[in-house]
């Protein structure tokens, strides 16, 4: 197993067997709203993906953890642009208090490599 982008608390992404673990990411600026912050979210999904060798087409699972379910729709809207189609991964999505106030969403992936 490596990890990559160590640091003390946790690695932004470790590969195992050919399979990429991302940390949760979170909005680098949360300033945004709904739509904004799970942009920014998805494109760091995206570059830590091509990163590790891999990409949102092979995505195994998601989790999405949303503070306000009325966001839901804004969430989705951005996410449906996103996805490949035909390749939708499975996916979890909860409501949860985040670490910090100002994130809207988190979202972690688990995605095998090219």
């Amino acid at each position: 197993m490596r990890h990559y982008h160590a640091e003390p608390r946790l690695s932004e992404y470790a590969i195992f067997n050919h399979v990429v673990y991302l940390a949760g990411q979170v909005p680098e600026n949360s300033d945004g709203d709904i739509v904004a912050q799970t942009s920014n979210v998805l494109a760091q999904v995206d570059h830590l993906l091509a990163e590790a060798g891999s990409d949102k087409s092979r995505i195994l699972m998601c989790q999405i953890f949303i503070t306000d379910m009325a966001n839901m729709a804004g969430m989705n809207q951005v996410w449906d642009a996103w996805v490949v189609p035909g390749c939708t991964p499975p996916r979890a999505t909860v409501q949860a208090a985040l670490a910090n106030p100002d994130w809207l969403l988190e979202i972690v992936i688990t995605a095998a490599q090219t």
